[in-house]
């Protein structure tokens, strides 16, 4: 049996940022069967009609390509004004343009993380909607808010907390059957 390769995609292009940090731990806690990528999309450029009428960036497809060869996505994202940071929804446009975009039938995770209560429930919904309409197989249930995520993740970007290891795990774990499952319905 083949591992499955993963990518990670991080909404926040911040190095500290606390959704990185929760990317990481999904991938620190995928099972044996799952390796995660974490991907850099800072080059993808401002989203425009006239720069895509020559052909889409080198970038985009480059990002493109890796996320087409993937046999899944995890998306981990802060919320902004409760929704979707706007350079992230930028880089989802420019993925998702023509007929051979990267997220038709593709598996998909989704987790955020916030210093507040709600743990950036919000863009989670946005996201949902939007992953929706590109075709892409998203997974319902578990969902992870992670709220009051300074807490909860050490100064090394360590997780700390066992709960949110513990909602985590579950995920990556119902994740791996959840591309099974949408491999077996393609």
């Amino acid at each position: 049996m083949s591992t499955l390769d993963i990518v990670g995609l991080c909404g926040s292009l911040r190095a500290d940022s606390v959704n990185r940090m929760a990317l990481n731990l999904a991938g620190s806690l995928m099972p044996d069967s799952m390796r995660m990528e974490v991907v850099e999309w800072r080059e993808i450029p401002v989203f425009d009609a006239d720069v895509m009428a020559k052909g889409l960036p080198p970038s985009v497809l480059a990002l493109r390509d890796r996320i087409r060869r993937a046999d899944g996505l995890v998306v981990a994202t802060p919320e902004y004004n409760f929704s979707i940071p706007g350079a992230f929804k930028n880089a989802i446009d420019w993925l998702s343009r023509g007929e051979d975009q990267p997220f038709a039938h593709k598996p998909v995770a989704m987790l955020s993380a916030s210093p507040g209560p709600l743990g950036g429930a919000r863009v989670q919904y946005d996201l949902r909607r939007v992953m929706l309409f590109v075709n892409a197989m998203v997974l319902v249930k578990p969902e992870v808010f992670i709220g009051g995520s300074l807490a909860k993740f050490d100064a090394a970007g360590q997780c700390t907390d066992e709960t949110t290891r513990k909602f985590v795990g579950d995920q990556m774990r119902a994740f791996d059957k959840w591309i099974s499952a949408v491999k077996r319905m393609s």
